[in-house]
């Protein structure tokens, strides 16, 4: 299904396209992590940050920028659910969407995170993926860390990738939690989705808790 990566910057346009594939295989009524959502409302919301830019902000800023971000929302899921999926199969349009640093870091964590939503919420497992996604996806787990350690000094994080001497190691005497799991379940972890992510979590009581009841942007989603 699909067609082979030869890039970092197709990995992005793989998840949009075996998202699109599994979201007309389960149709408009699917379940998905973020609970209510179905797959018509996950659809939707896909295409509102691509393709309108006076509520797209509204998916990060919360207040009336929200408000507004969500009634586009809801009325995008009035459409045909075909519709929706055929458009969102074609990309965005140009501009910001298609520049290789946004591709390589917000896109792919979008279509990621929001793949394995769907998949893992009808009983998918971790995927192997290709190498090169693999390695992707642990760069972009390290840029969620350092927004993480912007947002606390609560705790230290330290990350490592299972099977693999890979590591992300933090400094400082605070607490300190280590996350070890593979990269596309250490992104899941931290984009908030933790009853899915399959992610050994270690450190002292106290240093957990404080990791548990970290601050966390509202957009990242919830279980």
């Amino acid at each position: 299904m699909g067609r082979s990566p030869t890039s970092v910057d197709t990995f992005d346009a793989l998840e949009r396209e075996q998202l699109c594939d599994l979201l007309d295989e389960l149709g408009p009524a699917g379940l998905t992590v973020l609970h209510p959502w179905t797959t018509r409302d996950l659809a939707a919301h896909l295409l509102l940050r691509e393709n309108d830019p006076l509520a797209a902000p509204g998916l990060v800023v919360p207040g009336a920028w929200a408000r507004l971000a969500e009634r586009r929302r809801r009325d995008l899921t009035s459409s045909p659910y075909a519709d929706l999926i055929e458009n969102l199969r074609r990309g965005p349009p140009w501009g910001m969407f298609r520049l290789p640093p946004v591709r390589r870091v917000a896109n792919l964590n979008e279509f990621f995170v929001h793949h394995e939503d769907v998949r893992r919420a009808n009983g998918g497992n971790p995927r192997t993926l290709p190498a090169g996604e693999d390695h992707s996806l642990f760069r972009n787990v390290a840029s969620a860390r350092r927004l993480m350690a912007m947002r606390t000094r609560d705790f230290r994080l330290d990350i490592e990738w299972a099977g693999t001497d890979k590591a992300i190691r933090s400094h400082g005497d605070a607490p300190r939690v280590r996350l070890r799991g593979l990269p596309g379940d250490l992104l899941l972890y931290l984009f908030g989705r933790e009853s899915v992510a399959h992610v050994d979590v270690a450190g002292s009581s106290d240093a957990i808790e404080r990791f548990q009841h970290r601050p966390r942007p509202w957009w990242w989603g919830t279980d």
